[in-house]
């Protein structure tokens, strides 16, 4: 077995990642390869916990700019992530991976509620653990769900898996001419207020040193190359 970098990961996958070539929902396909993506790093031994947002099923925030309540629009917000963490879980336990969604919103009929103790005996148990509902409270991105639950569970890193290959000083998607970043130091993605992750979020991993690696989950394997200590994507660290 290769020796990996990292005993215990936090991935976040952004909900649009989900969408794959469509314009909305999920896409069965986009969900089974990141399912054995996450597979092959367990079976290198490697405790995976998992934030998954909601923007291919509802974005708070946009819903917000047109006039509907922000705290109702968080919530529904939030409600997006628990539907594509239950998928997630499906396309997981279909390969045999054993999977364990903790939402922050209580709802006992389809997950367990988020209790910190339980979810680190469920990865020291092997088993992948999926936080939704966000922080549980509105005006909190999952950007921020993940600095927080990363912290929470003792984890070595933050994997934020996007549709773009690490981050730019422009939107590449946008812009040729953009240049992408291999090393960032915290306060460089404050002070340049690079779109990778929100400022609370940022200011959580700079205070208790959780570096950051942004990467593209379009290319099969790189999630393994990340924990394997392969250069991939853009690091944010101290």
């Amino acid at each position: 077995m290769k020796k990996t970098r990292y005993k215990r990961i936090l991935l976040k996958i952004s909900g649009e990642i989900l969408i794959g070539d469509g314009n909305f929902g999920i896409d069965p396909d986009v969900m089974q390869q990141i399912a054995r993506e996450i597979k092959e790093v367990k079976s290198l031994g490697v405790e995976v916990a998992i934030v998954i947002g909601g923007g291919n099923i509802f974005r708070g925030m946009a819903a917000s700019s047109k006039g509907m309540d922000r705290a109702s629009a968080d919530y529904v917000g939030m409600l997006a992530t628990v539907m594509n963490a239950i998928a997630l879980q499906d396309a997981m336990e279909k390969i045999d991976v054993p999977t364990r969604v903790q939402t922050a919103i209580e709802m006992r009929e389809v997950a367990e509620p988020y209790i910190r103790r339980r979810a680190i005996r469920h990865l020291e148990k092997g088993r992948v653990v999926i936080f939704a509902g966000g922080t549980g409270n509105p005006y909190f991105t999952t950007d921020t769900t993940a600095s927080l639950r990363a912290m929470e569970i003792g984890a070595e890193v933050i994997l934020k898996a996007t549709k773009v290959d690490g981050i730019y000083d422009a939107d590449p998607l946008l812009n040729k001419g953009a240049r992408k970043f291999d090393e960032l130091a915290y306060l460089d993605v404050l002070k340049k207020q690079l779109k990778v992750m929100d400022a609370t979020a940022i200011s959580l991993c700079m205070d208790h040193q959780i570096p950051i690696i942004v990467f593209s989950l379009k290319k099969k394997g790189n999630v393994k190359r990340v924990v394997l200590g392969e250069k991939v994507g853009t690091k944010v660290r101290g």
